[in-house]
């Protein structure tokens, strides 16, 4: 499947929906993924509002496990406070300042979530903090996923200002070199994929 795969595409492809809330003015996206025979969830980064995303875990019959966080820009975990007060046992990762060391995520780190595996890679640039997921076990037509925040979107990349050299090696380092197919899930605007990006992202 070639370019973005719009709503309708994305509600078809098993054990992920994105999840898009706006403040007014700018729409972040946040994911949640889950293992379709546990069951067991995991929510990338939490957007502005938490009730669409309680929604789809009531909806789904999830059990939330896990809050991972790509980076601690305030649009991407807005509605971390009442997530953690719905769901206490909710274990969170991030990478950065103010985060515990047990809540620190590590380069190479994976986690299981039922039969799925779970990836994190760094990737600063546009924040210091960057930290892209990447999901294998996944059924439907992409096997894979990379949850990138902001640093690669459909036909662009996320602002990096003073490291944008930094910003540009980890993307293709990390997120480029993934093995076809992948889907790349942005913490803005549309799904891509990964031919997508290679084949047309001005960037690169």
């Amino acid at each position: 499947m070639d370019g973005h795969p719009d709503l309708f595409q994305i509600d078809k492809i098993p054990q992920i929906r994105q999840i898009a809330t706006d403040d007014g003015g700018m729409e972040v996206n946040a994911y949640l993924v889950w293992d379709p025979d546990s069951r067991e969830a995991a929510l990338f980064d939490t957007g502005w509002n938490s009730d669409p995303i309680k929604e789809c875990i009531q909806r789904e019959g999830l059990a939330l496990k896990s809050l991972f966080i790509t980076h601690q820009h305030h649009d991407h975990i807005a509605a971390m406070t009442p997530l953690r007060r719905l769901y206490p046992s909710m274990q969170l990762w991030a990478q950065g300042q103010g985060v515990p060391p047990k809540n620190q995520v590590s380069e190479g780190q994976m986690f299981s979530l039922g039969a799925l595996k779970i990836h994190a890679r760094m990737t600063p640039g546009h924040a210091s903090d960057g930290v892209t997921y990447v999901i294998d076990g996944l059924s439907g037509d992409f096997p894979r996923a990379a949850i990138v925040g902001d640093a690669i979107f459909a036909g662009s990349m996320g602002g990096a200002p003073a490291h944008f050299e930094l910003a540009k090696t980890k993307i293709r380092e990390v997120i480029l070199s993934l093995p076809q197919p992948t889907l790349i899930c942005p913490g803005h605007g549309p799904l891509t994929t990964l031919k997508e990006e290679q084949s047309h992202n001005p960037f690169f």
